[in-house]
């Protein structure tokens, strides 16, 4: 089915609205919050905390583009679970929400930046500014949460590669708001 026709299901208030919406998207769901939650289980209450969030926003809004709306909701929900999650104790490793937070040391969460305009805006000028196998690297790791292993694989290269490529690329991403004059 058609974006447009889960979201007038939703309009409708039609619980079929949120099969479709699973049987679209539902993998890519379930992979973006099990790549930042590591738990099956808590990958899966927060994609279908995700589907209530959708049921309850659409109507009112209507989105343009109903996978990225979905995608963002769901990662939000992970994040925030996460972070509820690891409050108490902090790990030794790193997820890649703490590594961008390196760079971006100063605020509150990545989130945060990423949800306001200006910084969105400098973010996404920057990853312009990029060769493209760099910019798709970020993203991948940045925004889906993917592993080191999982974009070595993807790009036939080596995890360290990968760590480095990233390292050098969030250097490059400070250097580039400090540049801009970001309060970072």
């Amino acid at each position: 089915m058609e974006d447009i026709g889960i979201i007038d299901l939703f309009f409708e208030r039609s619980e079929q609205a949120v099969k479709e919406l699973d049987e679209k998207y539902g993998r890519l769901c379930m992979k973006l919050s099990l790549n930042i939650l590591n738990s099956t289980e808590d990958a899966e209450e927060c994609v279908n905390e995700s589907y209530l969030a959708v049921w309850k926003l659409i109507p009112p809004n209507r989105p343009e583009k109903l996978m990225p709306y979905l995608l963002r909701i769901v990662r939000n929900t992970a994040v925030k679970k996460l972070r509820y999650k690891t409050a108490e104790k902090r790990s030794v490793n790193l997820t890649p929400i703490d590594e961008l937070n390196e760079v971006l040391r100063d605020r509150d969460t990545v989130d945060s930046i990423i949800d306001a305009k200006y910084y969105a805006a400098l973010i996404n000028s920057f990853l312009d500014s990029i060769g493209k196998e760099e910019r798709v690297m970020f993203v991948r790791r940045y925004w889906f949460s993917e592993s080191i292993d999982e974009l070595a694989e993807l790009f036939g290269i080596s995890k360290h590669n990968v760590s480095v490529r990233l390292s050098r690329t969030r250097n490059k991403l400070k250097a580039y708001l400090e540049k801009e004059g970001a309060d970072i």
